[in-house]
Formats: C-alpha cells, structure tokens, sequence
C-alpha cells in the first residue's frame, strides 16, 4: 500500500566516527566504513567520512568507535492491541524490547486477545482491525507489523482475496486454528500465497488451547513460507526431524528464543551445513508462558554465536538482513535507500572479548547504547514514496482516458517503469487537506473517478 505519513521530518543526519559497521547482509556481513548519512529517515550515504558529504547536517550523532548495526528485526512476536500483553498483564512490553535493540516486530498471530474470535467474519475483522491500529501507532516508535488471521476450516479463497485487498500482508501461525491437516493447510496457504500474503506456520507440540501437534510431514506438505519457531514454541520435534525439514524445504528456517536451545543450535548448523545461511532468522515467540523477552534476540544471537561456533557478524545477520529480505521490508540492512534504523552497540562491561564480536562469540550480550528508528512515520518506504506521488499524478491522465481499474498491476499503470520483486498494487487513498473536513471538490472528484471505472 503506498501510504505516506506527513510528520516533522529529521533532515540530514550524520553518524560519523563508527567504529564497526555492521552491514546486516550475510555475503559481506562487515562493512569498511565509519560515517553514515540520513536523509528523513532513509540512508544516503555509507563510507568513509572523507569521502560523504557531511556538510549542512541538521544533527550529528558521534559514535565514539562503537558498533553500529540494523536495527533488530524479531520475525515472531504476538501482539494484542497497543503496548499490552494480558498473558503477563503487563504495559510497555514492545517499548521494552526497544531497549533490546529491536526496531521491527513481524505478528505470528494475535492469539492472546482476550475472547479472540474464532469465526471467519470475526477473525477476519480482527487481522483488519490490528493491521489498522498498528500502522496507526508506533509503541516507542517500534515498527510492528501486525493483523495475522489464523486461519479456520470454512475459509475460502475469496476471504483471502478480502484481506488482501484490505491490506493484511500476513497470516498467523497454520496450525493454531482448526486447520492442522497438510492438505488443508496447503490449499489455504497457496491462496494466501496467490494473493500476496506471507505465511507462516506453527512447529511442534502445542502451546495455546486449540492448538495441537504440528509436525514434519505436515510442514512439508503445507509449504508455509517461514517455518515458524523451527526448535518449538515451546516443546520441539526430534532434532532428527527438524534437520530434515532444514534439509527438504526450501523455506526460512525461523529460530525463537521460546523454544528447545539445543534443537535451535542444530537448525542452525543443519542451514550452515547446507550452505543456505540466508534462510535463518530469529524472533523470540513472546509474548508467552515463558514471559517477555526484552533481550531475546541479543540472547539467541549471543547463544548461537558461542555454542553453536557461528562467526557473530553471521548471526547478526540472521537477526537483520536475512529477516528483512524474506519478509520484504525496507529495514534491516545498512545500504542506500534503506530505512536509517539503527542500533549502537558496544561490548559489555568486563567482558573477556576485546572486541565486541568476540565478546558475543563468547556468549556475552553486547550493551546497547541507543536505537535509532527513521522518522518518516508509519511504515514509511522510500519505493512506497515514489509510488504514492507517481500514482498521483497518474491518476488524471489514467480517468480521462478511461483507463482507470480497481484492480491494476504497478507495471500495467506504469509499463516503462522497471517491475520490482517485492512489488504487488498500489492502493490509492484520497485524502484532503481541508481544516474543515471533505469538500464538495473532493466529493466531485470521487465521484469523477467512479464514473470513469464505471
């Protein structure tokens, strides 16, 4: 959805003097640079300072030879409605794990809201209604990516077509409802997958009432796009048969912190030894009966990195750019056009390791000196950007030529425009400036435009 949110913007930013860059991508994990510039939000340039234009900054940030990596990305969390688990009782829980360095939170499923729905119209209206109140509020700026139905048998293709077009992207864990059969899932899963939405699935024994059994043979068959908590949320499949899930799909390999430690280390070297280290990612699969996990993904990285014998710059990775290339998210690497969120570190007091990858490799967490998140509102997205001004001013010529549909393809609207992967449709959304509301002008231009689908 091109949505732009207007909010102050940060201008320039530079962050000079860094004394670790990490990248975030697996095939070139440390960076030789020691100077970032932002413009409102997004990066523009990484290198050496002598060679970026620092000039005429608005803010400038000294890093004072400390570490500067993505900001974290935890690919499992399940949110209720704002900053509020009532597993635990507890407020402030995302504004927490901000403090753990986590800047984007992807949704498994609101499960935990209290009286959930369970019925199809129900639980349709509730992934809708999270999607909405989590694009609408950022708890401590933290970017959550929720509205995650979990699927019930009954469910139709046109209930996905339904929530695709009202902008869920995501499903919550198969396997949580009453679908847990492969065949099921698989039908629903590549109707979620025809429509633009990322599934994931649940692995292991159970863990919320109504959920049960998920193993191997039925993740095969289903073919969900992210093997949800790989080493179980919370009781695991044999390591054999986690291995062999790593072996025979094609799909990313999720490992929580809520889950069996010493399956996770071997999901993660079953990946290394496979040579498809670009298919790991973490999350921690709280808030749950294990609690909430502030530092979960510091933890697993830390856990990984020192039993499991992974390089740190590597695991990093898994927490960051591996996360935001499956999930299709403009964060988690640091490039230009990416989202300037970013996380300073340093390693920890008395630690043994001289430098701060050492000290995680052997298993200390490094301390988090500051986090910082784009100031660019809701989800802001340089291509969403471009695309909402683009289709803007598309839209008079397409209505006076009467070629204006509901449904249209990026490309088709733009056919010298270059496609792009993670491309799907452009929502366009009118809106006024009018301190007093909507006008007789937007209405008449509403209506000019139905006229013209019509």
């Amino acid at each position: 959805m091109a949505t732009a949110t207007v909010e102050e913007k940060s201008g320039k930013v530079v962050v000079r003097h860094i004394g670790l860059m990490l990248s975030g991508d697996i095939d070139q994990p440390i960076l030789q640079a020691d100077t970032l510039v932002i413009q409102d939000g997004i990066i523009t340039a990484v290198g050496r300072e002598k060679d970026c234009d620092i000039e005429g900054a608005k803010t400038v940030i000294d890093a004072k030879q400390t570490c500067v990596a993505p900001g974290l990305i935890d690919s499992h969390v399940h949110p209720v409605f704002g900053d509020w688990t009532p597993r635990q009782n507890q407020l402030g829980w995302i504004d927490s794990t901000l403090h753990g360095g986590v800047t984007t939170m992807i949704s498994a499923g609101e499960v935990h809201l209290p009286g959930r729905p369970k019925d199809i119209v129900g639980l349709k209206a509730l992934a809708i209604t999270a999607q909405r109140a989590f694009a609408n509020f950022r708890p401590g700026g933290v970017k959550v990516w929720a509205g995650a139905p979990v699927i019930e048998k009954g469910m139709t293709e046109d209930d996905f077509r339904e929530l695709a077009a009202a902008g869920v992207g995501l499903l919550g864990e198969v396997g949580l409802g009453s679908v847990k059969a492969g065949y099921e899932a698989k039908e629903m899963v590549a109707w979620a997958r025809k429509h633009g939405i990322q599934s994931t699935i649940h692995t292991g024994g159970p863990s919320i009432p109504g959920s049960g059994l998920i193993d191997k043979d039925v993740v095969l068959e289903a073919d969900a796009d992210v093997i949800g908590h790989i080493n179980g949320g919370h009781t695991s499949l044999p390591e054999s048969h986690v291995c062999e899930l790593c072996e025979k799909s094609t799909r990313a390999i999720e490992i929580v912190h809520n889950g069996n430690e010493r399956v996770a280390i071997a999901a993660a070297r079953a990946a290394l030894e496979l040579k498809c280290p670009h298919r790991i990612i973490l999350g921690t699969d709280g808030p749950a009966g294990s609690g909430v996990q502030p530092l979960g993904i510091l933890r697993m990285v830390a856990l990984l990195s020192s039993l499991g014998n992974i390089p740190a710059e590597w695991v990093f990775c898994f927490a960051t750019g591996n996360t935001a290339r499956i999930r299709n998210l403009n964060c988690g690497l640091i490039e230009v056009g990416r989202a300037a969120d970013f996380v300073f570190m340093d390693r920890a007091q008395h630690t043994a390791g001289k430098t701060l990858l050492e000290s995680v490799q052997l298993g200390d967490i490094p301390g988090i000196g500051m986090v910082m998140i784009q100031h660019l509102g809701s989800r802001g997205n340089p291509v969403a950007l471009l695309l909402a001004v683009v289709v803007a001013a598309l839209v008079g010529m397409l209505v006076d030529e009467g070629k204006l549909r509901w449904e249209m393809s990026i490309t088709e609207a733009m056919p010298g425009v270059p496609a792009h992967a993670g491309w799907r449709k452009v929502t366009l959304r009118l809106s006024t400036h009018s301190a007093g509301g909507l006008t007789a002008l937007d209405f008449a231009l509403a209506r000019s435009i139905d006229a013209s689908l019509a």
